[in-house]
């Protein structure tokens, strides 16, 4: 039997005992791309329904989409999510670029796929409602938010805002859990058995 050096393998060789040539990613990696990659979903389908509304929706008309349920009905927001404040709109500009930077911040440390879920539909629901601050009229720092969803007996909304909504309930159902960003929840301690007298 003939020898077989090192130097006769290819890159196509699988290494000796079964492992893959090219490693995976960390799993920090791999988190933070879930995060950005629901963020940016999310987000691009905020601003791209803004657009249609914008362009095809008369401000202050409603027009019924699933029956009674759900309606478009276009106005201009200059307070935060759901119209309230309407009066602090550079105060919630500053906010929601703050959410912003504390996401992208913390991104590295998440190791927990629900909470980069989480924390990738809050980025996108702060930058989507931010993007309107910024951008729309009548001034930087001072847009007001497109919204265009109406529940009954709800004030109106936008994708952003159910991004945020979302969020808050899956980081407040993780937080009962006493899931951290890494991933771990506590453990139970169980009392040592007595032994019979």
């Amino acid at each position: 039997m003939d020898d077989v050096s090192p130097n006769d393998l290819t890159a196509a060789d699988p290494p000796a005992g079964g492992g893959s040539a090219v490693p995976a990613p960390p799993l920090a990696r791999r988190r933070a791309g879930l995060l950005l990659g629901v963020a940016l979903v999310a987000y691009a389908l905020d601003q791209v329904t803004k657009v249609l509304a914008v362009a095809r929706l008369e401000p202050g008309v409603q027009r019924p989409f699933v029956g009674e349920l759900l309606q478009l009905h276009l106005i201009r927001n200059p307070g935060a999510a759901f119209s309230l404040g309407t009066g602090s709109t550079v105060v919630f500009t500053v906010v929601q670029t703050a959410v912003v930077v504390a996401v992208l911040v913390v991104a590295r440390r998440v190791r927990s796929g629900a909470w980069a879920v989480g924390l990738g539909l809050l980025l996108a629901g702060a930058a989507g409602n931010a993007t309107d601050r910024y951008l729309r009229a009548p001034s930087v720092g001072r847009g007001h938010v497109v919204d265009f969803l109406e529940l009954p007996h709800w004030p109106i909304f936008n994708l952003a805002d159910s991004s945020v909504v979302v969020a808050a309930v899956l980081i407040a159902v993780l937080g009962f859990r006493g899931t951290t960003l890494e991933g771990r929840r506590p453990q139970r301690t169980t009392r040592p058995e007595t032994p019979d007298a």
